[in-house]
């Protein structure tokens, strides 16, 4: 069972625990948005696809009505017709290489590195992106594989500095504030 208070709303949050895909689609959202609006947004994708929300359903489903999906409003992201389309992909790299599983992606490597090289892999998913998600694993999931601080580099400390470290609504304000002072010292969220 996983930790995580991101959205501010239980439910979404707590799918994300429960469904990895929902997880795996959570984070590869998280881009020039706000953290929840990105969160929320596997939440509301499968209110808007609720026969069957999963890998297997979004890699078969018609862009047109999955491009739909995104842009009902509220849409799930600033540029929802490209994050349906990316969506759609990181759905179809789950089923050609994953069998539709996500929690995949994550059970099955014995090392950090191996996990760091799969998260990478994912369409969506940059280098950054992935050691995020390495820490949200570690930290919030309790995925330790042999080396996975050294794989997520400094997402693996204790500064409260990305949505690995947010557990409750006072460490989702204490990464805001992080990040502020960050910014403002003209510094990256790697610093």
């Amino acid at each position: 069972m996983g930790t995580l208070a991101v959205t501010g709303d239980h439910d979404a949050d707590q799918l994300l625990i429960d469904d990895p895909f929902a997880l795996l689609l959570a984070m590869m959202l998280d881009q020039q948005i706000p953290m929840e609006w990105a969160f929320k947004s596997p939440f509301r994708l499968k209110e808007r696809i609720p026969d069957d929300f999963s890998a297997d359903r979004l890699a078969v489903m018609d862009p047109d009505k999955a491009e739909a999906a995104f842009k009902e409003k509220p849409a799930l992201h600033r540029f929802p017709g490209s994050m349906a389309r990316r969506a759609q992909e990181l759905a179809r790299h789950l089923v050609d290489h994953y069998d539709g599983d996500a929690a995949r992606v994550w059970t099955e490597p014995a090392s950090g590195q191996e996990l760091l090289n799969r998260l990478k892999a994912l369409p969506g998913y940059g280098d950054e992106k992935a050691k995020i998600f390495l820490a949200v694993l570690a930290k919030r999931f309790g995925v330790t594989p042999e080396g996975w601080e050294s794989a997520a580099g400094p997402f693996a400390d204790p500064t409260p500095r990305t949505v690995a470290d947010i557990d409750s609504p006072e460490a989702l304000a204490q990464v805001r504030a992080w990040k502020k002072a960050q910014k403002a010292k003209g510094k990256t969220k790697q610093e």
